[in-house]
């Protein structure tokens, strides 16, 4: 009898309670858009997003336009650590911090193109249960590395157990698309003091007699044989304390490389000594390691003090470096690439992404967007930026971004408890609103009225508040044609049934999209009072139970603090 798998699944009061969120609509305000006076490369970019509202929702209306198109999400959510900061509470209770975390990872993940990936910085709070968490969402094949970033140079000596000096980043994959960049190394050009008169290049001299690990000859037997000198002379890998090692290549190795002039002998007073050239431009590139150290990536003073450079008087409490996201973005993107941070903060993705010429979208729910996203982003697009990664990347200014904020809810109660449509929605702002909801694209034609969305070439949509007539409803139908379809969202109509014309589907609204969504609901922000109500507790055992019975185990079930395995 073969066994079933067993998939091990995280558990937490109120996992079963979804949001139905509503998809609602941004609506651009041009007096907070910023954008340069001129170009200043051909590589400005200039549609970036700043969104203003609740980030559930945001990722909620971003969804039918940038699904499968993001490159890389970075996130620093709210490490949920029990002390509450100026510009958002971070003490959520576990229970709610997991939920409402598990619904923006699921946007994220559809919002991620095949070959790209999500990062997310923690502390030992919730990286474990988040590591878990994001083994459900994104499968566990698809985690790809657990980074540690030392965010500290210097122990607290105020400490009351273990200094804290580092902060994790999981990173997920979508799929196995994703490909890690190659990060360029340090080299020090110092080094490189020998000519190539052939080739024209400077290069360092290795010894190829392997130093190290699996140096010795009894590690790698078959690396130990003799070379021949210019002269001759029989040369073992023996190192100088007469120890005997090994040579780096194989003979066949040496032999195609001692043909292609890599290899260089060299006579010293009683030996010869033979090596490798290594040119300065010769493998310039090493792997991403998940050690960052401060001196790398910067640390949280030195984010401070950048944050200090564009609002001194209510600086941020918890800022990123800059080169902490620039080794972000060097690893997962290329120029031109959507970057995504839902939990914009203080505006460092945006502002490094920029920096890096990258397109990027960033939502804020705080006023923090204004008082310190939108008037770093300024300093940003006029050049007058100078820290940060600006003199690593050359950063000149330019390009710009363009600011929105979440519409209201579509829908709202009149006094006597009916839902009707907002009284604040426009004909354009109702009919687009219309199309997100029934799945459209919203286009209106310019030449057609009743052309306010379509899904195929050939299947509309049209939205009114009228009271459509027989005669309307007529006309319509002859104007769409046999070859072509049309869902009409209307008010009412009159002399005709529903289903009398072939090609027009007829609906009342608000009725057609009452049960879509959840409406009137514009907070679901990381927020206490939002935590769900604990279930029922379970009827009482008689005292000892049952055999084999483990109440206490059985009661730390019930608090999600252990997995459940799900077959």
């Amino acid at each position: 009898m073969t066994k079933r798998k067993q998939k091990l699944e995280l558990t937490w009061i109120g996992k079963e309670n979804r949001p139905r969120l509503e998809p609602r609509i941004l609506l651009e305000e041009p007096d907070r858009s910023y954008h340069a006076a001129h170009r200043v490369s051909e590589n400005d970019l200039f549609d970036n997003r700043l969104i203003f509202g609740d980030n559930l929702l945001a990722l909620k209306a971003l969804e039918q336009e940038f699904a499968g198109k993001v490159k890389c999400v970075f996130i620093d959510p709210p490490y949920n650590t029990g002390s509450a900061f100026a510009q958002y509470d971070d003490g959520v209770e576990h229970s709610l911090w997991l939920s409402l975390m598990r619904d923006r990872l699921e946007i994220l993940r559809r919002l991620l193109s095949n070959d790209g990936s999500i990062w997310i910085t923690l502390d030992d709070n919730e990286a474990h249960y988040m590591k878990v968490l994001c083994d459900e969402i994104f499968g566990r094949e698809n985690f790809v590395a657990t980074v540690i970033w030392q965010k500290v140079y210097s122990a607290r000596m105020d400490a009351k157990n273990f200094s804290s000096s580092h902060d994790y980043i999981l990173v997920y994959r979508k799929s196995v698309d994703f490909t890690p960049l190659r990060l360029q190394k340090q080299q020090n050009e110092k080094q490189f003091n020998f000519y190539d008169e052939r080739i024209g290049k400077f290069y360092r001299r290795r010894q190829l007699r392997k130093e190290g690990s699996n140096s010795l000859r009894s590690d790698r037997p078959n690396l130990y044989y003799p070379l021949e000198a210019p002269d001759g002379t029989l040369v073992y890998p023996i190192r100088p304390s007469g120890v005997e090692g090994n040579w780096r290549w194989s003979q066949a190795t040496y032999k195609a490389n001692l043909k292609q002039d890599i290899v260089e002998w060299v006579r010293t007073t009683d030996t010869w000594q033979v090596y490798v050239k290594q040119y300065l431009d010769e493998d310039a590139t090493r792997p991403p390691e998940t050690i960052w150290l401060s001196t790398e990536v910067g640390h949280n003073h030195e984010a401070k003090q950048e944050a200090q450079a564009f609002n001194s008087e209510d600086v941020f409490a918890t800022p990123k470096p800059e080169r902490l996201v620039q080794r972000v973005l060097e690893i997962a993107t290329v120029g031109g690439d959507l970057v995504l941070d839902s939990f914009a903060g203080s505006g460092t993705t945006g502002a490094v992404a920029h920096k890096m010429g990258r397109r990027w979208i960033q939502v804020e729910l705080g006023e923090h967007c204004h008082t310190h996203i939108i008037p770093r982003l300024q300093k940003v697009i006029d050049g007058d930026d100078p820290g940060g990664i600006t003199k690593d990347v050359g950063w000149q200014g330019g390009g710009g971004f363009r600011y929105y904020r979440l519409a209201p809810s579509l829908l709202e109660k009149d006094r006597w408890g009916n839902w009707v449509i907002n009284k604040s929605y426009n004909p354009e702002m109702l009919a687009e609103a219309a199309c997100k909801l029934e799945g459209f694209t919203y286009a209106p034609s310019d030449v057609h009225y009743w052309q306010h969305g379509h899904s195929t070439e050939q299947d509309f949509l049209y939205v009114t508040t009228q009271t459509l007539s027989h005669e309307q409803l007529q006309a319509l139908s002859e104007e769409v044609g046999t070859e072509r379809s049309l869902l009409v969202l209307c008010a009412a109509w009159r002399g005709v049934a529903e289903d009398a014309y072939p090609n027009l589907t007829i609906k009342k609204i608000p009725q057609a999209v009452l049960h879509r969504c959840e409406y009137g609901h514009d907070d679901y922000s990381l927020q206490v009072e939002n935590l769900p109500a604990a279930p029922a507790a379970p009827p009482s055992r008689p005292v000892g139970g049952a055999p084999g019975d483990d109440a206490e185990g059985d009661d730390l079930h019930q608090l999600g603090l252990f997995g459940r395995p799900n077959s």
